[in-house]
């Protein structure tokens, strides 16, 4: 059986958006990345990426994780290439714009390696 599931819809986003306090959004507006990150590295894109990982069972730490995205240094593939899928999907949705087709490449991305091919 096939069913179709719609985007959340956006009717009450400009109520909301009408209650948010100004000071609260220049707040977020202003928040900026970690000094440890680079132009090809996010520090709290791999927090959120290992932490989440951890929620759904994978054993990896934070350090191994940072040395690996940050300096190069490999572990297996199998330790890390879930995460590295995960911080992909995070980092393109970051970077793009919330609607049906960018979901499905972020869900594609995100299940790249959990899935079977076939």
């Amino acid at each position: 059986m096939n069913k179709i599931l719609p985007i959340i819809s956006n009717d009450l986003l400009d109520e909301y958006l009408e209650k948010v306090p100004n000071s609260l959004k220049d707040a977020f507006e202003a928040l900026q990345d970690a000094e440890i990150s680079t132009d090809n590295f996010s520090f709290y894109t791999s927090v959120a990426s290992v932490y989440s990982s951890k929620i759904e069972g994978e054993a990896i730490e934070l350090d191994s994780y940072i040395k690996h995205k940050k300096f190069g240094i490999e572990f297996s593939p199998d330790y890390t290439k879930k995460i590295d899928d995960l911080y992909d999907a995070y980092t393109f949705a970051k970077t793009n714009e919330l609607n049906e087709t960018n979901i499905t490449k972020a869900h594609a991305l995100l299940s790249k390696d959990i899935l079977a091919k076939n």
